[in-house]
């Protein structure tokens, strides 16, 4: 796409492209912006300049063009001292309202835009501020919906008892199997189908396999305790039932998991689920599983480009229980295409039938590095916002309990990916990867090791992002567990003190 397709957006005197593109993109999903710092380049039938000049006060101005209409001004004014935060957060503030009133769109988490608005809530929970205190806060400086705080509120509430018995000395771990049978359209992660690698299989299984033995090593020696495993990808159980063996061995030969919290695998597409697989599964240790139809619906597996049905889930559903699985996740997405409102719900009683101890409702994100993004706003004209509510309202009557949140960028209609469980059957896993307070060590193509010191601050190391390359750069990757454990070994100390 070249430059004249794309919304203008100068920046005159601030460097703030990161939050005000984030702004942009709650009512924008799939636009794309030129960023500049020369007024002329704010030209075309849409544009959006924003200003930060600095004389005895700081004046901050917005000026948006929408579609060739008229033009759109709003200024504030800061005292000169101002954090950089609080310029940065006025300024987007001045761009949110003439979008929201140019649109008509209110988003309903509004000015929050980051990923962990659970976080947000937690730290002002630990400043001992009550529910009322929190939401007013909340309302001022994000003007989020009456529905979504008490969404975010009764989440954090959740978490607090899990929080609180975390052992910040342990860690978790990740193991990446980045393979599915085919790409989902909406599908960003960096995942390969089996046909185009299958060559690399066994080569990837052993390399994995060489990567954990080091690992363990590692923790071994720094004394470091296995809190939670988890498996994910891709599709974990892409892979046959004796390359799944050969990798759970790995895990159980080489870490100790008689203490372990948890023990999760996403068994993940149900045409990738067998018998074998799951006796497998659960024949080396995991008592967690997730089976991840997204949809019952088979006309919009078809286009998606899930290649089993909505009674192949069931089916798949149902054989793990036979199996003694009693703790299993199921995954569903609002807002996929051709979706509707109604088969959304059926899909969510037939689910809440099964009685999983946990269900997942994710928000359609489009990516562009998904198949979806080519097709633009298309894609995002649907009713995911009414398939939310229906989840929220449903899911609680049932008794399940929201226990972890996160956003991301480009989700239909600005919403959220929640999970749900019954009681005491929450996901620790996944408390830890959002709350960002535990230490994770990755293992595998594309995972990332998050060492987590006890003072907040983060490290990561990112393993290589494709199957090929982690392969045959493995001793090179290998060179950088050096400082995984001059990590670990810190934090011990830092929480001996």
């Amino acid at each position: 796409m070249n430059n004249s397709n794309k919304m203008p957006i100068v920046l005159i005197g601030n460097s703030f492209k990161y939050e005000i593109e984030s702004v942009c993109k709650l009512f924008f999903h799939t636009e794309r912006f030129i960023f500049s710092d020369k007024v002329e380049d704010a030209k075309g039938e849409s544009f959006i300049i924003a200003v930060v000049s600095r004389g005895d006060e700081i004046t901050l101005s917005a000026d948006v063009r929408l579609n060739g209409g008229e033009a759109a001004f709003r200024e504030c004014r800061l005292p000169l001292d101002s954090e950089d935060k609080t310029v940065e957060m006025e300024l987007c503030r001045l761009i949110y309202g003439i979008l929201s009133s140019k649109t008509g769109i209110v988003p309903p988490w509004g000015l929050m835009t980051g990923i962990r608005p659970v976080k947000k809530v937690t730290e002002l929970m630990e400043q001992g501020l009550n529910r009322d205190e929190i939401e007013r806060r909340l309302t001022e400086k994000y003007q989020i919906s009456r529905k979504k705080f008490d969404l975010v509120y009764e989440t954090a509430v959740n978490q607090q008892p899990i929080l609180e018995s975390i052992d910040r000395s342990a860690a978790s771990l990740y193991v990446s199997i980045p393979f599915c049978p085919t790409r989902c359209s909406y599908c960003s992660f960096v995942s390969h189908s089996i046909a185009s690698a299958k060559k690399l299989m066994p080569e990837y299984v052993d390399a994995l396999c060489r990567e954990l033995k080091i690992l363990g090593e590692i923790v071994r020696d720094t004394d470091t305790k296995i809190d939670t495993v988890y498996f994910g990808g891709g599709t974990p159980t892409s892979v046959s039932a004796e390359e799944l063996r050969k990798i759970m061995d790995a895990v159980g030969s080489n870490f100790d998991l008689t203490k372990i919290r948890e023990y999760s695998v996403e068994a993940g597409r149900p045409d990738t689920i067998t018998e074998e697989k799951l006796r497998v599964i659960k024949e080396m240790g995991a008592d967690r599983i997730s089976v991840n139809p997204q949809t019952l619906n088979d006309d919009v597996l078809r286009v998606i480009g899930r290649k089993h049905s909505g009674e192949d889930a069931i089916r798949a559903f149902e054989l793990a229980r036979e199996i003694g699985f009693d703790n299993i996740n199921t995954d569903l997405i609002a807002g996929l295409p051709t979706e509707s409102a109604e088969s959304f719900r059926n899909t969510l009683d037939r689910i809440c039938e099964l009685s999983p101890e946990s269900i997942t409702v994710h928000t359609l994100t489009v990516k562009r590095s998904a198949e979806l993004f080519r097709d633009g706003n298309i894609n995002m004209d649907n009713p995911a916002a009414e398939m939310v509510d229906y989840s929220i309202e449903k899911l609680m009557s049932q008794g399940y309990a929201p226990y972890y949140m996160y956003r991301q960028k480009n989700t239909v209609d600005n919403l959220e990916n929640v999970g749900y469980a019954k009681k005491d059957y929450e996901s620790q896993y996944n408390i830890f990867i959002m709350d960002e307070t535990q230490t994770i060590l990755g293992a595998g193509c594309a995972a990332s090791t998050k060492l987590v010191y006890p003072d907040g601050l983060i490290t990561r190391i990112h393993n290589y992002k494709y199957p090929y390359e982690y392969i045959s750069r493995f001793e090179q990757l290998m060179e950088k567990k050096g400082e995984v454990i001059e990590c670990l070994k810190k934090i011990k100390s830092m929480m001996l003190k």
